[in-house]
């Protein structure tokens, strides 16, 4: 990441950019994740899911940059120049000015700090006066999405009063909508106290402590790092149930590892214990037995017996698993292939439905699913649908919602749906840091052919197969999904058959 605390912006100074928010808030809240950086720690390369994501980001940007007839392109240069130039720019009223660089001097935590921002287009309204305004595939900017963008704007917003003498007219994003949303300029404090932060992880004399989890490591380039070394060190942090605060809260208690927390608390003493919740603290509360009883499965490595898991006994059942895009990488949130397929005494051939790559290819894949699914429901009555976690119900409701349900298929599906994530954890504590199906499978000894694949892996495979022309080709990448989708089905059949048998 560049300019993480660079050295060299004058005597004594360091330079933070506003780039180094965003390294601070994502892929998840970190501090460890800055310090490594500005120790020049490697990171694992890219994922494609990550390179997709910033080729298409860079793609967004570009197209409203076509829109502009007169731009003057900063775009790679020197940022010295680049921002005695974006001075000389304004000053003439240029009317577009895209990869500009404003750069102010200030004290962070008694330190001498010049900070450095690169908003992506610098607009001249119809006043004289300028518009700062960044491109960015999200679509949704709120604070509850995407504070870092936020954050970024407000540190531009600052930057550009500094250097000016006055405040932007405008703050804007140029959305994954297409939309151009404007957001409130607050003075630039809320953004120059995350810097502070930024810089004083970046400075300190030890590696400071942030604690793993499962969704909060994943997509990061130091989780192959911190993830082993964390178990080596059998971290609090990887127990089920233990979040973010409450590893933090024991620590303050002097417990680091599981076989600690084990020995120290007892349920009593651990559901009187507070943590940081929003602005207040809470109690641990009915939350410890759970907690306990993970660590204790972590602790010894075995499996810890709760109650006979509630599966319904039947002599076939369908596993069903979705592929999607997550809004930022498409026009709407979209399912792009609905996976299915019969085990038990009468099992069936797989049966995708896929969409479409026309305009009209979503609803092609909802209605062949229904036809599909009510074909299953004719040879098989009320079977059970089984998946793992919400997002298929979330988005059964979803399609519904978009494109009815004439005859009633979905509804009927939504009926039999059995979810076997809280099954399973209901059921049994796991000598495992999370309950992701790609772990639990792995303990009951299922074996993928299609290892290194993963959801976001798929993701990226279906974006290059909307851009293929070859027709060949781009069935070939079908396929391949389609074979991870499969192994998905496979993996939950496996667990379910797990579960049965702890029920006998």
């Amino acid at each position: 990441m560049q300019g993480m605390c660079d050295e060299g912006i004058g005597e004594r100074a360091m330079r933070l950019t506003a780039t180094d928010i965003h390294g601070y808030y994502r892929p998840s809240l970190c501090s460890l994740r800055v310090y490594l950086r500005h120790h020049g720690v490697a990171e694992s390369r890219p994922s494609p899911y990550d390179e997709v994501l910033e080729r298409l980001g860079l793609e967004h940007e570009k197209k409203h940059l076509a829109t502009f007839a007169e731009v003057v392109d900063f775009a790679g240069g020197a940022l010295e120049e680049r921002a005695k130039r974006t001075l000389e720019e304004v000053g003439k009223g240029t009317s577009v000015i895209y990869q500009g660089v404003l750069q102010a001097r200030t004290s962070l935590d008694r330190v001498d700090c010049e900070v450095v921002g690169r908003p992506d287009f610098l607009i001249r309204l119809a006043n004289g006066e300028y518009a700062v305004r960044d491109s960015k595939m999200s679509r949704r900017i709120t604070e509850t999405d995407h504070p870092e963008i936020l954050l970024t704007l407000d540190l531009y917003g600052w930057l550009y009063e500094k250097t000016f003498g006055r405040p932007p007219v405008k703050l804007e994003v140029y959305s994954g909508t297409g939309e151009v949303v404007e957001v409130a300029y607050h003075g630039g404090s809320a953004a120059l106290a995350v810097l502070e932060q930024v810089l004083g992880s970046a400075r300190a004399t030890n590696e400071p402590y942030s604690p793993v989890g499962w969704t909060k490591c994943n997509g990061c380039g130091y989780r192959d790092r911190c993830w082993p070394a964390a178990e080596g060190r059998r971290d609090v942090a990887l127990v089920q149930g233990v979040d973010q605060s409450l590893a933090v809260a024991l620590r303050g208690e002097g417990i680091t590892t599981y076989d600690q927390l084990l020995k120290n608390f007892d349920e009593r003493r651990l559901a009187e214990l507070k943590r940081p919740y929003g602005k207040t603290m809470r109690k641990v509360g009915t939350a410890a037995g759970s907690i306990l009883r993970n660590a204790q499965a972590l602790a010894s490595g075995k499996e810890i017996i709760i109650q006979p898991p509630a599966v319904p006994s039947f002599p076939n059942y369908v596993m069903f698993d979705l592929e999607g895009l997550p809004p930022q990488l498409d026009e709407i949130e979209r399912i792009y292939l609905w996976g299915m397929q019969v085990y038990g005494e009468k099992p069936s051939d797989y049966l995708a439905s896929v969409a479409g790559f026309g305009s009209g290819g979503d609803r092609q894949g909802w209605e062949d699913f229904l036809i599909k699914a009510k074909r299953l429901f004719d040879d098989y009555g009320d079977v059970p649908v089984v998946h793992w976690h919400h997002y298929e119900k979330t988005h059964l409701d979803m399609y519904v919602e978009r494109f009815g349900d004439r005859e009633g298929i979905a509804a009927r599906i939504r009926g039999n749906l059995l979810d076997l994530l809280p099954i399973a954890r209901e059921s049994v504590a796991l000598p495992l840091p999370s309950n992701s199906l790609k772990v639990v499978e792995k303990h009951v000894g299922f074996h993928r052919k299609l290892a290194e694949y993963r959801g976001d892996t798929a993701m990226a495979r279906f974006i290059e197969a909307t851009e293929m022309e070859d027709e060949k080709q781009r069935t070939e990448v079908m396929d391949e999904i389609m074979r991870y989708n499969q192994e998905d089905l496979a993996a939950m059949w496996k667990v379910l058959r797990w579960l049965l048998a702890k029920g006998r």
